[in-house]
């Protein structure tokens, strides 16, 4: 009987675009004070795989903290402003670490900076994708960030788990890597006692469950923030893993296939059903702006037959929202099951919804399109996809 854990970790050595996403606590103290010693560690060891020809992206946490310790905050602040003015300061410092500590293994970083909209905006979403892409062709290591000094509540991330995830997609890399100060999930094991769990198939409600904790005073995120995340991008085809920043050379361990961490397996999936960019810009870099309510027969032809959402399979329409814009597609009992570009506003489908297409004009004045959403505009969303819509 094959080793799945063992079988799965060897083929992350082929990896070749990595995205490694570092969080607050590895690289900050308690104080907020960088750990000059950890964050020296573990550019060495970056440094190391990007001079082996690997193509390496930092996800880096740590700006508001720096800038917290900067100012002399003793907690994280809870208004905007305030968030944005340690981030302001603590940016700064944190990416002259950087720049110092890389300088010294002669690599070059870049220093990208990113929101919710920047990514949602199809222009800007390219242009992002274009200028990484463009910095690793240049052996140049992207420093990625939130934007958190202009960022506002609708557009922020809400954590660098997220941001990370999104990178992975926006770049399509191979191997996504989420550092924290533990080594990987822990579950329950012998005598209810909990223990590290080397690999995930799936990530389920049980295992979220388990996932306790919503980060510290210096950061936002969790276990079960890292988790959602994982599974976001594995259900895409990258494997995820979850390990500690604080170990010895952690990246290269990782990348020769040691059993360290949780490894989040990448769902097998067919070259047909690997999202292309387009689909990947839908399903995962824009917030739903409403939900369409659909009968069972319209969630049958888009999900079975491939066919496109007409008006007379929509039951209901919730929220306000103009044409072209991005909603969920569920159905009446609940199930969220597929999202995509509307051709018609909130209003044109509340009047149309549950009446034939050749019906749109003489209820509209005029017929635009056959359809409410394209099947080339929608995503059928699987399993645990529809949890980050």
């Amino acid at each position: 009987m094959k080793d799945f854990n063992k079988e799965q970790r060897q083929l992350l050595a082929q990896a070749r675009r990595i995205v490694v996403k570092v969080g607050s606590r590895v690289l900050v103290q308690s104080t907020g004070k960088p750990d000059i010693r950890t964050m020296r560690n573990l550019v060495k060891d970056l440094a190391r795989l990007s001079k082996e020809g690997r193509e390496i992206v930092v996800v880096s946490s740590g700006a508001i903290g720096s800038g917290m310790q900067a100012l002399g905050m003793k907690s994280r602040p809870k208004t905007l402003p305030e968030l944005q003015m340690a981030a302001a300061v603590g940016q700064l410092r944190l990416m002259t670490t950087y720049d110092d500590l890389f300088s010294a293994e002669k690599c070059r970083i870049g220093q990208v900076l990113l929101t919710h909209d920047d990514l949602k905006d199809r222009r800007r979403h390219l242009n992002a994708r274009n200028t990484m892409i463009a910095l690793l062709r240049n052996g140049i290591i992207p420093i990625v960030n939130e934007n958190d000094v202009v960022a506002v509540e609708e557009i922020k991330f809400g954590d660098n788990d997220l941001l990370a995830s999104l990178v992975a997609l926006l770049i399509e890399a191979d191997l996504l890597i989420l550092l924290t100060t533990v080594d990987g999930f822990q579950g329950p094991g012998k005598g209810g006692k909990m223990r590290r769990v080397p690999v995930l198939r799936d990530v389920t409600d049980q295992e979220l469950a388990y996932a306790k904790g919503k980060g510290s005073e210096i950061s936002t995120g969790g276990m079960a923030s890292k988790l959602q995340a994982a599974n976001m991008v594995a259900k895409v085809s990258a494997p995820v893993v979850i390990a500690s920043g604080r170990k010895p050379k952690v990246l290269s361990r990782i990348l020769k296939g040691e059993d360290t961490g949780t490894l989040i397996a990448a769902e097998a999936q067919s070259a047909d059903s690997i999202l292309a960019g387009r689909k990947r810009w839908i399903a995962f870099f824009n917030k739903a702006q409403g939900t369409l309510v659909v009968d069972d027969g319209a969630r049958e032809a888009i999900e079975k037959k491939g066919k496109s959402l007409l008006p007379i399979g929509i039951r209901e329409v919730e929220g306000h929202f103009p044409s072209g814009t991005v909603v969920n597609v569920r159905t009446v009992s609940g199930v969220l099951f597929a999202c995509g570009l509307v051709d018609y506003s909130s209003d044109q489908i509340r009047k149309i919804k549950g009446h034939r297409t050749d019906e749109i004009e003489a209820i509209l004045g005029s017929k635009d399109y056959d359809e409410v959403i394209n099947r080339d505009n929608m995503v059928v969303l699987g399993i645990g996809m529809g949890d980050l819509k």
